[in-house]
């Protein structure tokens, strides 16, 4: 390596949001109109002006806004420092070479015409195509707002855009340019000279201060650094710089005519497609190779991407495909629909095909379908379904709002017209386009949504109850309401200094002293979680709190049936990871059930009710590490509830055979869902014998822990069963066999319904959402028949649980590290 290589990264492979911060604001601000002329009829000098100022930020594209703009923070008083982190919704990858960041300052104290204080712009690569890094001080153009055309009219680097002399910058500017290259560690750090060069910058910066009678105004903004410096490239093919090649050296070269259409192909294609081939297609039937490779084709996952002759025999042979229902999906997406009379053709053939599963219907609604015909016709086949399964499918057809192609498409109109005949669809409908409406690129489609609902609810007679869809609506808002009175306790409730018992009895003040309104409501308020069952108020007596960084409430409410119902409110933390994972295993619990296996999962329902708190169902349970202190093992703790000494290790068979059917269960549903950071304070134990997960922060791969096992199977849930020799150990393994295949069968739909959630903010999605549909792909191992898996899945309990027991293995012996 050459001591003077240049690394650099480019922009098109930084898939990260655009981030800086607002440091602050430079200079004296321009006294108030008013102010001045009364300054002048008195004799006075003018008072230093103070002000309530914020910032607006906006990027713009090509000279147009991309995105909407955002705000900092109002600071008050005479100096104004934010140092406040601003993240766009925009990455770098997506940014082209004229960018730019537009910043306006507004001033909230006065009126609206001296209330803009300036503005300024900055591109955010420079004259080399280099991103900008490190803090840059922007002039503003006073009582200009900024001007985000290409060129500006308020550029902030002027020195950029105007030929100044040298002589006349300053000696300050030339030491801030510099000292910005220090900090980004351009210039090496020697601690003895760097104090005496501060010193004298600080003396420097004091007399000039004093002589300058500049009345400029700069706005001091902070950009990301990265390692290396990050070049433009427009996303698409790479472009290397020429370099010596070596004797054994791989060259990549650039093909410029990779990814164009070759229009040899493209003619024979509209000559193979032509309508006057129509009559003789109608009439077409594969033969037998061709029906074995059409066959193969259909039974594709939703993730594989067609190949141009498979494309094309799946258009020759489409009316004799008409009657097989799994083939419409395939068929879609192998249309030009670009070309008007392919695309006329194709929405007549899909009036007439066999009428598709809700499954395949999901698919119609990912990215990869944008005609509006093809979603119109998904929607009409999700009228078909029931309400209790519309809700198992509801979070991900929110998501799916972002792919339409208007603000009120046919999807987002059946969501509401369906809402209104069912207050659970209603109340959590919702919910999920509330947390979405912080999302700044679709916030203005899910308002419209949310808009929708309301006015459509207001005016319509609910079924339910007898009330009318006024009081209904009323009842939606409190649950808000509700919601943001137990924000504000946490908030109470975390200020207090001590140990937790002193929060405890904070809380308890709270909820019997200035809050007792929330003991008994003045009207029954519907539970968020379970929207049919009405609450009336908290008792106090049995509400806490949870011994944990972030001391989650736990409380309990009397219901208007005489009844209490307990939940867990938590906030500071995002839930909508765990809110998606829940509601993967109660459909995963609802395919099982409906194939007559039972495995007493619990599907606890939780409910995300902003980006950084929601609320869960409280169920009784102990964690393994606390049944382990407590009672030495698993077996100890269930003869304390279910002793039978003539049952298997002194336990009824009831209770042993829920508790060999739940590890059964979450084996494979965690296994299958990637789940990782799996623990004995997450793994918790009902007194029936039901065995569930908690906490999932990791999914799809994802571990903090190194070498995790491939299932999450621990040593003491083996030994519970008798070992890994035990009758009971082999029934185990035939209920986690039994339950893959039954899932593998679903695996369209699971893979459907995670494509949806390709556009949300859930971390390990939001990260990189084709390498994770990929891995849960990879779980269900397609390529495998049923006899061939069992084999599989079996190897795989037997090498997650040989990782368990003292082995001289080294990988087993990584594995076991895992449970430490």
């Amino acid at each position: 390596m050459s001591g003077n290589e240049f690394r650099f990264f480019l922009s098109c492979d930084i898939n990260l949001p655009v981030t800086f911060r607002i440091d602050r604001l430079e200079g004296t601000l321009p006294p108030l109109k008013s102010s001045t002329s009364a300054a002048v009829d008195t004799g006075y000098a003018a008072e230093e002006r103070r002000g309530e100022l914020f910032v607006e930020c906006a990027l713009y594209v090509d000279g147009a806004p991309f995105g909407l703009p955002m705000r900092t923070r109002v600071e008050s008083g005479q100096s104004f420092c934010w140092s406040e982190l601003i993240t766009l919704s925009t990455k770098y990858r997506d940014l082209t070479a004229h960018s730019q960041l537009s910043f306006t300052v507004w001033d909230v104290s006065c009126c609206k015409e001296e209330g803009l204080i300036g503005g300024a712009t900055i591109l955010l690569f420079n004259s080399k195509k280099q991103l900008r890094t490190g803090k840059q001080k922007l002039r503003l153009w006073l009582g200009k707002e900024a001007d985000g055309a290409f060129p500006s009219s308020t550029p902030g680097k002027v020195i950029d855009f105007i030929l100044v002399p040298r002589h006349e910058r300053g000696e300050l500017e030339r030491l801030e340019k510099l000292m910005n290259k220090y900090e980004r560690g351009q210039i090496p750090r020697v601690d003895w000279l760097d104090r005496l060069t501060f010193k004298a910058m600080e003396k420097i910066k004091d007399r000039e201060s004093c002589g300058s009678k500049s009345s400029q105004l700069y706005i001091v903004v902070d950009f990301c650094s990265f390692e290396h410096q990050v070049v433009f490239q427009e996303s698409g093919p790479n472009v290397f710089l020429p370099s010596p090649i070596g004797a054994n050296e791989f060259v990549t070269v650039w093909d410029p005519e990779v990814g164009k259409i070759n229009p040899s192909e493209h003619k024979q294609i509209k000559l193979a497609r032509s309508l006057t081939r129509g009559i003789i297609d109608r009439d077409l039937k594969p033969s037998s190779i061709e029906r074995k490779a059409i066959q193969r084709i259909l039974k594709y996952p939703p993730t594989r991407t067609l190949s141009g002759d498979e494309k094309q025999l799946l258009w020759k042979f489409r009316f004799s495909l008409m009657s097989e229902k799994k083939a419409l999906t395939k068929f879609l997406r192998c249309v030009e629909w670009s070309d008007l009379q392919e695309a006329k053709q194709t929405v007549e053939l899909m009036g007439r095909w066999e009428m598709i599963d809700v499954c395949d219907a999901l698919e119609l609604l990912s990215p990869v379908f944008e005609s509006e015909e093809v979603r119109a016709y998904a929607v009409s086949v999700l009228e078909r379904a029931d309400d209790d399964e519309l809700q198992c499918y509801l979070l991900q057809l929110v998501q799916a709002l972002r792919f339409e192609r208007s603000d009120r498409s046919h999807l987002s109109q059946f969501l509401v017209q369906r809402s209104l005949r069912n207050i659970e669809l209603a109340s959590f409908l919702r919910w999920y386009v509330a947390v979405e409406l912080h999302d700044p690129a679709y916030a203005k489609r899910f308002y419209c949504t949310h808009e929708m609902l309301e006015e459509n609810m207001k005016l319509s007679t609910a079924d339910t109850g007898g009330e009318d869809g006024f009081k209904l609506w009323q009842s939606l808002v409190r649950e808000t309401e509700l919601t943001a009175q137990l924000g504000s306790i946490m908030r109470d409730v975390r200020n207090v200094r001590g140990s937790t018992q002193k929060k405890m009895q904070k809380l308890r003040q709270l909820l019997s002293g200035l809050l007792c309104e929330l003991a008994y409501f003045d009207e029954p308020i519907r539970s968020p979680l379970h929207p049919k069952v009405l609450i009336t108020g908290i008792l106090p007596n049995e509400c806490g709190l949870f011994k944990s960084q972030l001391h989650p409430l736990r409380l309990t409410f009397r219901t208007s049936s005489g009844e209490s119902c307990k939940i867990i409110f938590k906030k500071g933390d995002d839930m909508r990871q765990d809110q998606l994972v829940i509601q993967m295993v109660s459909l995963m619990d609802r395919l099982l059930k409906l194939e007559n296996l039972d495995l007493h999962l619990t599907p606890y329902r939780v409910l995300a009710t902003g980006q950084d708190e929601g609320m869960m169902e409280f169920i009784p349970s102990r964690s393994l590490a606390q049944i382990l202190s407590e009672h030495r093992s698993i077996i100890g703790f269930l003869q304390k509830f279910h002793p039978d000494e003539e049952g298997p290790f002194g336990i009824t068979a009831t209770c042993l055979e829920t508790f060999i059917k739940s590890c059964a269960g979450y084996s494979v549903i965690t296994y299958i869902l990637g789940v990782g950071d799996r623990h004995l304070d997450n793994l918790l134990l009902r007194d029936d014998g039901r065995l569930f997960h908690v906490d999932f922060g990791f999914i799809l791969g994802r571990d903090p822990k190194p070498f995790p096992p491939p299932m999450k199977l621990c040593k003491e849930m083996v030994e519970a069963m008798g070992g890994a020799e035990s009758q009971y150990y082999t029934r185990f393994k035939q209920y986690c066999c039994e339950a893959y295949n039954i899932l593998r069968k679903s695996s369209n739909l699971i893979l459907n319904l995670f494509h949806l959630m390709a556009g949300s903010n859930i971390p390990d999605i939001a990260s990189d959402p084709e390498k994770g549909i990929l891995k849960l792909q990879e779980k269900f191992r397609l390529d495998l028949d049923d006899e061939a898996s069992i084999h599989f899945f079996q190897d795989l309990i037997n090498d997650s649980v040989s990782a368990l027991f003292p082995q001289m293995v080294e990988t087993i012996h990584r594995w076991a590290q895992y449970w430490r």
